[in-house]
């Protein structure tokens, strides 16, 4: 046995440690976008496959007999190559997600079900804008200019980002609610704009909003193709004991 672990979240590491302490062989993948990114007890890999075919020809020369896609929600590409990778080398696929935030009583969500979507949600006078979506789609935010936006980063951006008007905050969670109510007051925001990433680590920002009233713009999940997903380490644990039972 020997696991691909396509990793990048909590879940994965928590996955990286369980598969060490049973002494299960593992790689554990990043794509390579943070920096400094968290040391593993298995070994690491960083960087992309070169698509399909790359993964693929990795899973067959790398001798891998399952794979856990524990990547972030919104990993949409790593995600559906994986999933077509393993169709066609005839490996094990299981995703270990995060179930997605619900809205609770109280909250002023808005869902929309891209990014583009939430740019165009965002037309109007401009506002003091909390914007948690990472590094990657930052650009399509230069169609509302008239916003200030807030991004909490996990790296300091080493070139000027593509916004006309922005704050950073260079932090890595888990958050507190204490920490992002007083990071909302301070940069005295308006409105919060999110992915539906789930988890703990970075709800605190939804409870803090809820507590000021300020709406949240919600972005759904990208629809992937259908597979098998789990919750937690110990449905992957007994994935590879009992894979069968799981009709995978």
């Amino acid at each position: 046995m020997k696991v691909l672990i396509l990793g990048g979240t909590t879940e994965a590491s928590a996955l990286a440690q369980a598969l060490a302490t049973r002494t299960i062989p593992a790689i554990f993948s990043y794509a390579g976008r943070v920096a400094s990114p968290k040391s593993q007890p298995v070994p690491v890999r960083v960087g992309g496959f070169g698509g399909v075919d790359g993964l693929a020809a990795y899973l067959a020369n790398s001798a891998i007999t399952h794979i856990v896609d524990a990547t972030h929600p919104f990993a949409e590409q790593m995600s559906r190559h994986a999933v077509l990778a393993a169709e066609r080398t005839g490996t094990p696929l299981v995703a270990l997600s995060r179930p997605p935030w619900q809205p609770v009583p109280g909250d002023r969500w808005h869902p929309v079900s891209g990014i583009d979507k939430a740019v165009s949600s965002l037309t109007g006078p401009g506002q003091r804008i909390m914007l948690a979506i990472g590094r990657m789609h930052l650009d399509a935010f230069q169609a509302q200019p008239q916003h200030h936006y807030l991004l909490r980063l996990v790296d300091e951006p080493d070139a000027p980002l593509p916004l006309p008007d922005y704050t950073v905050t260079i932090d890595r969670g888990p958050f507190t609610v204490a920490g992002d109510l007083a990071l909302l007051r301070e940069h005295c925001i308006d409105r919060v704009v999110c992915k539906n990433a789930g988890g703990e680590g970075a709800a605190a920002k939804l409870t803090a909003a809820r507590q000021l009233g300020l709406p949240v713009l919600m972005i759904d999940r990208p629809v992937l193709p259908e597979r098998h997903e789990v919750h937690d380490v110990g449905a992957i644990l007994h994935w590879l004991d009992h894979g069968a039972d799981l009709g995978v």
